[in-house]
């Protein structure tokens, strides 16, 4: 048995842990599904048998999926930033997630169908926003509070005025 990372971060789910992994393994990067456990014994949201936690990385960050139950939802608490290197891989990362019954928000923010939120950033935004001439980081920021995903011809058109 592998040895488990020293850090991981958990993510509650109801009972689609292991479709949530799946899908993030198939969408980005540097992510996997590890290993699927079973209960093996019966719990407040399931039975023995029925899958517990999911081992798995999202952009080589460890993760563990757990089917917790209802109890507990997602919120924009927390997010996985996505720093993308253009539009065609934001349109990529963003219609995957969207696509698949997920739902937009601003700013460049969306949520999966799990609820999990997720901000799709072009690095030309960060860069922008962070521009060290103060008049065109404020017009790239104006412009990327109008969209929800981002639109990189447009916010490198506003940072030039």
């Amino acid at each position: 048995m592998a040895k488990p990372a020293r850090n991981t971060i958990c993510l509650w789910y109801d009972r689609d842990a292991e479709a949530a992994a799946r899908f993030y393994a198939e969408t980005f990067p540097d992510s996997s599904v590890r290993a699927v456990h079973r209960a093996p014994g019966d719990f407040p949201s399931g039975k023995q048998g029925d899958v517990l936690t999911v081992e798995f990385t999202v952009l080589g960050i460890p993760c563990l999926g757990l089917n917790g139950g209802p109890a507990f939802k997602h919120t924009e608490a927390f997010s996985f930033q996505v720093a993308t290197a253009d539009q065609a891989e934001t349109d990529r990362y963003w219609n995957a997630i969207v696509g698949n019954g997920g739902e937009e928000s601003a700013c460049g923010w969306c949520k999966d169908r799990w609820g999990l939120s997720w901000q799709i950033t072009p690095i030309a935004l960060t860069e922008a926003i962070t521009d060290p001439d103060p008049a065109a980081a404020k017009r790239a920021f104006d412009a990327m509070m109008q969209m929800t995903k981002i639109d990189v011809a447009a916010i490198e058109a506003a940072r030039r005025g």
